[in-house]
């Protein structure tokens, strides 16, 4: 789910004229074209504990309001393509996320009325642990091609799971060490961020999973209205335990352009372009240009309507394409790609040419630069 703050009438005007301004020449196609994302830019100094994945996919499950199965079956077409005849591996990063339980409970500010608490938190952990469901299939995936390619340089697929945000003013969350837990008290909801970075790096390494890596934890609330105070002591321990923190805020998002001050290193910014034709396409130049003036990384952005037998929103994501690759994006910046649920899949599979025609525009952009070390802010 993406979310999106209103802004006022004068704010949308400043807004609307510098965009304009600034993507006066958003058409251009001429070879003498300015890229604003460079190779050869200076990185901005931030250090990581990890490789940062170059193409990092959002996988959404937990809920039970999803019907997508995430057996290793489902990641077939996440995990390797064939290109001229070899194979290819495709996704090197892959995060875990969930937004609500499916039952009245929201992992993070504003999803539902009720904010999840310890036994949901808890679940979501089991439900991505499940054997042949979410982490695990996609292990076995992966073993799959590799036993078929046994002599393709491989390296393991870099794991981020999400972290549920402790809602400011709970009071039912639950009890850690005989002690009820109160998020009126700062304390306490680190406590709870504490607890489950340490369940899920026991899960982790008592699954034994010989072709991924946990890399890192995502913070699920994408802005930083309710986390000011808390997010850096939350990245200060998860630095402490050798992982890295990641954020992808909203356009717009209060806290985007302070993510450094809140903790974070590793962040993608959103256009929230594809999701309301009314969004004018002037606003993917201004998400590049304020990713490379703020130094994020970018997410491209779909779901099913981008299929032809849907909406036929196609056209809005080749935009993102389009867009990214003139800036030089997908050259010299980590893309993150959310897909709603499955859109990435179910264009795998469609016959309809267009559809064909994205899925495999996308393959190429991930796959041409699979050789190459990419500097990351």
């Amino acid at each position: 789910m993406r979310k999106m703050k209103g802004i006022s009438v004068a704010g949308l005007l400043i807004m609307t004229l510098s965009t304009l301004a600034v993507c006066s020449n958003v058409n251009r196609t001429d070879n003498d074209e300015e890229l604003i994302f460079k190779e050869e830019q200076t990185p901005l100094k931030i250090t990581h504990n990890n490789e940062v994945p170059q193409h990092l996919v959002l996988i959404y499950d937990g809920g039970s309001h999803r019907s997508i199965q995430w057996d290793s079956e489902h990641f077939v077409p996440y995990v390797s393509t064939e290109v001229n005849g070899e194979a290819n591996w495709l996704f090197d990063g892959f995060l875990f996320l969930e937004i609500k339980d499916g039952q009245g409970r929201g992992f993070a500010s504003g999803y539902e009325k009720q904010a999840a608490r310890k036994v949901e938190w808890e679940n979501l952990l089991h439900n991505y642990f499940r054997d042949d469901n979410a982490i695990h299939a996609l292990n076995k995936q992966i073993g799959n091609i590799r036993k078929k390619n046994s002599n393709k340089e491989f390296t393991k697929r870099k794991i981020v799971l999400s972290l549920p945000e402790p809602i400011p003013g709970q009071v039912d969350w639950g009890i850690i060490d005989g002690r009820p837990l109160r998020f009126s008290n700062k304390k306490d909801r680190l406590d709870a961020c504490k607890w489950y970075i340490n369940y899920a790096e026991e899960l982790f390494r008592n699954a034994n999973l010989e072709n991924v890596e946990l890399v890192g934890f995502y913070w699920l609330a994408e802005e930083a209205t309710n986390s000011r105070d808390l997010a850096l002591d939350v990245a200060t321990y998860i630095y402490s335990k050798k992982y890295d923190f990641y954020w992808i805020p909203y356009f717009n998002s209060d806290g985007y352009s302070e993510w450094k001050n809140l903790g974070f290193n590793v962040v993608y910014y959103q256009p929230n372009y594809f999701f309301n034709e009314n969004t004018p396409y002037e606003r993917l130049q201004e998400a590049c240009n304020r990713a490379q003036k703020f130094q994020m990384n970018l997410e491209v952005e779909f779901d099913d309507r981008a299929l032809k037998d849907s909406k036929d929103w196609g056209y809005r994501l080749r935009d993102y394409l389009d867009v990214f690759e003139r800036n030089g994006a997908f050259d010299s910046l980590k893309v993150a790609y959310y897909q709603g649920g499955d859109a990435f899949y179910k264009l795998s599979l469609s016959k309809e040419p267009a559809d064909v025609e994205l899925h495999q525009r996308l393959i190429r952009l991930i796959t041409k630069n699979k050789e190459r070390k990419i500097s990351t802010p």
